[in-house]
């Protein structure tokens, strides 16, 4: 049976996920829904989008935009559905924030050198931490963001960065807990995406 990705939000915003999740034998579910009757999904996908709420993670707003107050809200609830369940969770660029955030980590509001560059996403190469294939070894990723992870939250731990140092990706200590700072599905090369998801949809099983 086909694993089922849960999307907060609709089907014309995030058309790029459905093909992502698509491309690796999943199925992506969208919907406004934001828990409480428990789960029906396999699995949680966070995709991108505009910045956090800072008082969500104890500070003042000093460069945030985009703020998506409602979004935060239900992302954050099912995050607390699906990690009480033990069910998988990735979060894509925005969505690595929401994570962190949601486990007690803070956020850098305004970092140089990772937002969109000449109309599209800028790319870089990255740094795995050891023993980590599955991201793929020598991966140039694309990044279009102005903000990262700070502080890290309450058993997550970094295992891909910038060459700056900012983290690309995080991975939860215990939980089926991924995310990744970057945009696997709109990566000029759709291996390293395609791997990533199939590994997550695999979690699930």
């Amino acid at each position: 049976m086909r694993q089922t990705v849960y999307i907060w939000g609709t089907p014309e915003r995030f058309a790029n996920y459905r093909r992502w999740v698509e491309s690796a034998g999943g199925r992506a579910v969208f919907g406004k829904d934001a828990g409480g009757r428990g789960i029906r999904w396999d699995a949680l996908l966070l995709p991108g989008g505009g910045d956090l709420e800072p008082w969500r993670y104890g500070r003042e707003n000093t460069a945030s935009r985009g703020l998506e107050p409602e979004r935060d809200e239900a992302e954050l609830r099912l995050l607390q559905e699906f990690t009480a369940a033990g069910k998988p969770v990735l979060g894509v660029c925005r969505g690595l924030q929401t994570i962190n955030v949601f486990f007690g980590g803070t956020l850098a509001q305004d970092i140089p050198g990772h937002g969109a560059w000449e109309g599209g996403d800028r790319l870089h190469g990255v740094q795995n931490a050891p023993g980590l294939a599955l991201w793929g070894e020598g991966l140039t990723v694309n990044s279009a963001h102005h903000q990262a992870a700070d502080r890290l939250g309450s058993g997550l731990r970094a295992v891909q960065w910038a060459e700056d140092g900012v983290v690309e990706a995080l991975r939860h200590e215990r939980l089926p807990v991924w995310a990744v700072q970057w945009h696997p599905e709109r990566l000029g090369d759709p291996v390293p995406g395609r791997r990533l998801m199939e590994a997550f949809l695999n979690l699930g099983r």
